[in-house]
């Protein structure tokens, strides 16, 4: 399932190229369809998802979600303007709000404390698998079918997992004795939020992330376009180097985030967080070597260390955020990371980089992508300190 949910969402930023020369659309329009349209519902949708799976069968909302997404990436493949593609990129995140919170719920309750980062690490390792296995397949049907045969194709499966899903996986009981009764309002989803934000250390956490939404968001919408723009690769080519790339390497970096964090003394759980700070601020730089990279050797360099680096966040994070709140708030609590990671990340993510490349583009030309993108080496660096002012309020 979390497989398609990463690769369902990327499938946009490898054909933008494309689109861009269909519909003659400029780069903040596709920043903005890209970006914001997706995150506008993910985000908002995800909150009373997310109480609902705190009250409910979790596998069941997850299904749901899964064959409605992948409905709306077929739907992508027929669009016929760049209104309708915005609606479809719109709905895709309606979908799509229903994976994540849920999913690390079940997690929460099916591993004990000490074994949860290292379980949502592998948990996370879904967007590596997205990016090995099938982005290069998506780049080659892109390139030799066309963009909307390459929707359609990749949004098939998920219509057949759906049903899978419920047949092979087990609604786990819940570590809370009774859950919260079903009954509830928008008040009482707003009542649990205000809570959250009066916990110092998820405050942290929640802008941390925000942070890092920006980068991955941005990165994943522009970095195909970066190449064929910057250095001339097709995208057959840029999907065939960059989906593997990224795809191992931040698998070993999610794993090997997850492993040593897995051994940290119960004494010194504040390296729980520190270390995922650490991995935020080296990726600053590996990102602005990635960009400012000339030759093959040195950006190859550039976009292997920030992909190792990147996410190696993800899986002890959302584990410090069950630590740190209520166990009937677990869900809702990672729907407000995720809606601080999607829809705040993507305002001053891929809008902002289309922004920024649309008013320097009449100078630099296609050079400009360049520097608009150094947006994706910033964010990391802000994100990392962040973390550790969590991580002074986290033992506590």
């Amino acid at each position: 399932m979390s497989v398609f949910n990463y690769l369902d969402r990327s499938l946009l930023g490898l054909a933008l190229p494309l689109i861009k020369r269909e519909f003659g659309s400029s780069d903040t329009v596709l920043g903005l369809v890209s970006g914001m349209a997706f995150v506008l519902l993910y985000s908002l949708i995800g909150l009373p998802i997310a109480w609902l799976a705190d009250r409910a069968n979790r596998r069941n909302i997850v299904a749901a979600g899964l064959a409605f997404w992948s409905l709306m990436t077929i739907a992508t493949g027929y669009v016929s303007s760049i209104l309708q593609l915005a609606a479809a990129r719109l709905l895709l995140g309606a979908g799509e709000a229903a994976a994540l919170p849920p999913a690390n719920s079940i997690i929460a309750d099916l591993f004990p404390k000490s074994r949860r980062p290292l379980a949502m690490a592998i948990f996370g390792t879904a967007n590596s698998i997205a990016f090995i296995a099938l982005f290069p397949l998506a780049g080659w049907i892109a390139q030799h079918y066309g963009w909307r045969t390459m929707f359609i194709a990749m949004g098939l499966p998920g219509l057949v997992l759906a049903p899978v899903l419920l047949l092979a996986v087990r609604e786990p009981a819940r570590t809370i004795a009774s859950p919260p009764r079903l009954e509830g309002s928008a008040r009482a989803v707003m009542r649990g939020i205000a809570e959250l934000f009066r916990n110092r250390c998820y405050v942290w956490l929640f802008v941390g992330v925000t942070l890092m939404g920006a980068n991955v968001w941005a990165a994943g919408a522009w970095t195909p376009t970066f190449f064929t723009r910057v250095h001339g690769m097709s995208l057959g080519e840029v999907a065939g180097i960059v989906g593997p790339v990224r795809g191992v390497v931040s698998a070993a970096g999610i794993l090997f985030g997850g492993l040593l964090i897995d051994r940290i003394s119960a004494s010194r759980p504040a390296w729980q967080i520190l270390i995922p700070a650490l991995a935020c601020m080296t990726a600053g730089p590996a990102e602005a070597l990635l960009l400012l990279g000339e030759s093959r050797p040195v950006w190859f360099v550039g976009l292997a260390a920030a992909s190792f680096f990147t996410l190696i966040h993800q899986g002890p994070i959302y584990a410090a955020v069950t630590h740190v709140v209520r166990v009937d708030q677990r869900a809702l609590a990672i729907a407000m990371i995720l809606l601080g990671a999607s829809f705040l990340g993507n305002a001053i993510g891929p809008t902002a980089v289309g922004l920024i490349n649309d008013a320097l583009q009449p100078r630099l030309g296609d050079a400009a992508i360049r520097y608009s993108m150094l947006l994706i080496a910033v964010t990391p660096l802000l994100a990392g300190l962040c973390m550790v002012f969590a991580a002074r309020n986290y033992e506590a």
